[in-house]
């Protein structure tokens, strides 16, 4: 039986579990961000690892033969701490990513590499919808002088982390339409989002090029050293190749 570590948290992650092949005991870990997270369908285990270390002492002690990285594109320093502890552990390891977006005909997209340029772009005065996340918000403290909104999963349990922001409840995935009208409810002038890729959070971007609405766009962090797949049926190849 071949153990198989998924990092997940994603959509790609909970696909992928599901179609996992006979003959393979699947793990799945989560960092444990949301509150109530979606039933993988499989051991799950909540939490970090405690760095590279810990990992490998998890991948060690848990007998793992696979490690696929399916978290989100973002998740740098787990996908970066992922790969170091495959090497040390002597773990097959696969980074499941799926590819970024692109702008199309009548988008309107200005790409930085770090949300600390916002403030240079966005003018004062704007109603902004970031869609970055909670955890990133400290970043847009520089923000002053606009209007930003953050969208959660979960009631948020303190107070925005600075004047001028408020948190807005609603669980993915929302339609074109239902975007639009939140767009419009909210006089949003400008949307910020991290090059997440999916067809599944793409109805905002959608959204922003029916409207009009500019959007600042955060450029993906470079990936490790490691194999890379983009799709679910890609990383089912790579994994019956590994024996």
């Amino acid at each position: 039986m071949k153990r198989v570590l998924v990092l997940a948290g994603t959509s790609q992650a909970r696909e992928l579990i599901g179609v996992m092949p006979v003959g393979i005991e699947v793990t799945a870990s989560l960092a444990g961000v949301t509150r109530e997270p979606v039933d993988l369908g499989c051991a799950t285990r909540v939490g970090g690892f405690g760095g590279v270390d810990g990992l490998v002492a998890y991948l060690r002690a848990a007998r793992i033969d696979v490690l696929i990285d399916a978290t989100h594109p973002f998740a740098a320093q787990m996908t970066r701490q992922a790969a170091e502890a495959a090497t040390v552990a002597g773990v097959a390891h696969v980074i499941l990513q799926r590819e970024g977006w692109t702008p199309e005909a009548g988008d309107d997209w200005r790409f930085v590499d770090e949300f600390d340029a916002v403030a240079g772009i966005i003018p004062e005065g704007c109603t902004v919808f970031l869609g970055t996340g909670r955890q990133t918000l400290e970043q847009f403290a520089n923000m002053t002088g606009r209007r930003l909104l953050c969208r959660v999963i979960d009631p948020p349990q303190r107070d925005f982390p600075f004047a001028g922001g408020q948190f807005v409840v609603g669980r993915p995935p929302f339609s074109i339409e239902e975007e639009v009208a939140f767009f419009k409810g909210e006089a949003v002038d400008w949307l910020v989002v991290k090059n997440a890729g999916g067809a599944r959070s793409r109805s905002k971007l959608d959204a922003a090029r029916q409207l009009g609405l500019p959007v600042v766009m955060q450029r993906r962090p470079a990936l490790p050293d490691a194999p890379v797949v983009r799709n679910v049926g890609d990383c089912l190849t790579w994994l019956a190749d590994q024996g």
